[in-house]
């Protein structure tokens, strides 16, 4: 069975926060969804739920306009085109961007995880 998120920890996850409360801006991908016709959601009591292939398709969408600066279309006609898979081997395309950036940040995740077990050492040692 696919672990479905949330659209508040989606949100999390995405960083789409208000920065005076932390709180999550949920309307945001909920603007996105009206705006992009791959970001399908599972409606289940009301509740918006994302399985993993459309949150990566999120991420993409997030990367495009926010780190890249592209506009609604340019990012549509990106989605809507093969631009995305005959970039695949390019180095400098967007994909190539979006994965380097992916990548980054999860290295920088097991770094932070790594100075955690340095500093405070591996719980429960048998």
């Amino acid at each position: 069975m696919t672990k479905l998120i949330k659209i508040s920890e989606l949100s999390k996850i995405l960083d789409l926060t208000t920065s005076s409360k932390k709180k999550t801006s949920n309307h945001i991908i909920r603007y996105w969804e009206k705006e992009f016709k791959q970001i399908r959601p599972k409606v289940i009591n009301n509740h918006r739920y994302y399985p993993k292939d459309q949150v990566e398709i999120i991420k993409l969408i997030k990367f495009l306009l926010k780190d890249k600066g592209l506009t609604i279309s340019g990012v549509k006609k990106i989605l809507n085109s093969n631009v995305n898979k005959l970039d695949d081997y390019n180095s400098s395309s967007l994909k190539a961007d979006y994965y380097k950036k992916k990548i980054k940040q999860k290295s920088e995740n097991i770094l932070k995880k790594l100075e955690r077990l340095k500093k405070y050492g591996k719980k429960n040692t048998h």
